[in-house]
């Protein structure tokens, strides 16, 4: 059973951080890529941010590039995302999920960015 678990969002200031994780299971996490997700008030969601599963290249949309950083831990089945420099428009409940997006999601974590 395919199984994400996300974790560490909260109420953070504008330009704050965060470090966001989801330990993920019931797959071959070892040679899936990862993507986090982001749903924002009023707004379908939206991969924000993918990894590779055999190398750290990583991709960025166009909002979170230059401040977010995506990584993963194979040996804990685990990926994360750190959040630098957060805007009020980062607000949304974080998911992660692979590129093809499995039918079972997590619940996701709330991020708050306001002051």
């Amino acid at each position: 059973q395919v199984r994400f678990v996300e974790s560490g969002g909260g109420l953070v200031q504008p330009g704050g951080s965060l470090r966001l994780s989801c330990v993920a299971s019931g797959f071959a996490f070892n040679t899936s890529a990862m993507t986090w997700y982001r749903q924002s008030p009023g707004k379908q969601r939206e991969g924000i941010a993918s990894i590779m599963y055999a190398t750290p290249t990583a991709y960025y949309g166009p909002s979170v590039k230059g401040r977010f950083t995506i990584a993963r831990d194979n040996s804990k089945n685990t990926v994360y995302l750190e959040m630098n420099d957060l805007k009020p428009d980062d607000t949304g409940v974080y998911y992660c999920n692979t590129p093809q997006k499995f039918d079972s999601w997590g619940q996701g974590t709330q991020v708050t960015v306001s002051s």
